[in-house]
């Protein structure tokens, strides 16, 4: 997307860590699809990066509130499921140790990170450690933050993400991912700026969505549901298979 990349001064850098906020835990998926979108989206300025295995580290305790990651959904953002090697870990302290070891390993094509709250051992210093890993390995680090507060980091950007409703296509068919995406802090560069967006799997690209837009609402709250564009990495409600009951072919790795 022109815009967000002339922000960014030609685009995400790839060799530095960046942190996603969701606004509210509602927003989880809306947080994680648009990480992981970032994710593709750095491996196409580097042909050979788009086909090396994504790394994702998660928290148990996110499983347990959000559900599993669902392979058909991860399909459906443009992500092979084949290419994701997923390690779980117990608490956000293992998460953090395993996405600093992970962010050394220049063969992968990205990092996700996503603990639950704010792991005691999180600090600055060791935002320091990731992005001094990022930029020695050329890989990018998302950390994905949800039901945490804003605080100093060494992040080259920070953004906060929240769910959009999706325009409908032809017979009212679910339409593309769609996110508010609001740029809260990138070093050395502008930021405070906000974007309407939606998700291009097949170009695996951001394209802007116009603020006058009348369907570009926000997704109303309930209170027993999280909102979600229906093509988002959608969770199962038992957090175990797909909602078909076939397997999602995800394996744990840790």
């Amino acid at each position: 997307m022109s815009s967000l990349d002339e922000t960014l001064n030609g685009g995400l850098a790839r060799a530095a860590l960046h942190e996603v906020y969701a606004a509210e835990v509602a927003d989880l998926a809306a947080a994680t699809g648009f990480a992981l979108g970032l994710a593709l989206r750095a491996g196409v300025a580097e042909e050979k990066a788009a086909e090396r295995p994504v790394l994702w580290v998660r928290q148990d305790f996110v499983d347990a509130e959000a559900g599993r990651l669902h392979a058909p959904g991860l399909s459906e953002l443009g992500l092979d499921p084949s290419r994701l090697l997923l390690v779980r870990a117990r608490d956000g302290e293992g998460v953090l140790r395993a996405g600093a070891e992970a962010a050394r390993c220049p063969a992968l094509g990205a990092v996700l990170i996503e603990p639950w709250g704010e792991p005691r051992l999180f600090d600055l210093t060791a935002s320091r450690r990731l992005a001094l890993a990022a930029e020695g390995s050329g890989v990018p680090v998302l950390l994905l933050r949800v039901a945490a507060a804003q605080a100093p980091s060494a992040a080259r950007t920070r953004w906060q993400v929240r769910a959009l409703a999706s325009r409908a296509l032809e017979a009212n068919a679910p339409g593309s991912p769609a996110f508010a995406v609001r740029l809260l802090r990138q070093r050395g560069g502008a930021a405070e700026r906000e974007w309407r967006v939606e998700w291009d799997r097949d170009r695996r690209s951001f394209a802007e969505r116009s603020l006058f837009d009348r369907s570009d609402r926000l997704v109303p709250r309930t209170d027993h549901a999280a909102p979600l564009s229906r093509p988002l990495v959608p969770f199962p409600g038992d957090g175990q298979v797909a909602a078909d009951g076939r397997d999602s072919s995800l394996r744990r790795a840790g």
